[in-house]
């Protein structure tokens, strides 16, 4: 028998992309958190999960949240060994206000999150209060 161990945290959502295909509202959701230095640092993206009631009512709330000037200290990667490249072009940066909760099955190498799934918006939580909960890899930020 077979299973997985998902971890649960919650992350400051930094952006979202524009959907594709059949998608509606939003693509995915970029998420970060913040370090000891107080410093947003971007963890990855979580599209999966979210129903399309869900993608509506987040792109309502995010929206008025849209600003020009990405809210992170340094750009995310574009290529990622794990789901499709990031077009910083088909991203909108938001105030980093809003904090979901999502799981994950691990952190890669390269300080992502990997096999994201939402699960749900938080409103109990400021966001400058989304930390890291596991210690960093050596040569991390």
């Amino acid at each position: 028998m077979k299973s997985k161990c998902l971890n649960r945290e919650e992350f400051v959502v930094v952006g979202w992309t524009d959907p594709e295909g059949s998608r509606s509202h939003i693509g995915a959701l970029l998420l970060g958190y913040y370090t000891e230095d107080g410093r947003l640092h971007y963890a990855g993206r979580a599209g999966t999960g979210i129903t399309d009631k869900e993608l509506k009512r987040l792109a309502g709330v995010l929206k008025p949240l849209a600003v020009t000037k990405m809210p992170l200290p340094e750009p995310p990667p574009r290529d990622s060994r794990f789901g499709s490249p990031l077009k910083l072009r088909k991203v909108h940066w938001v105030k980093p206000e809003v904090v979901v909760e999502v799981t994950y099955l691990t952190w890669t190498d390269d300080n992502l999150l990997r096999q994201v799934s939402y699960q749900g918006k938080r409103q109990d939580k400021p966001a400058r209060q989304v930390v890291r909960s596991v210690p960093h890899p050596d040569g991390a930020r």
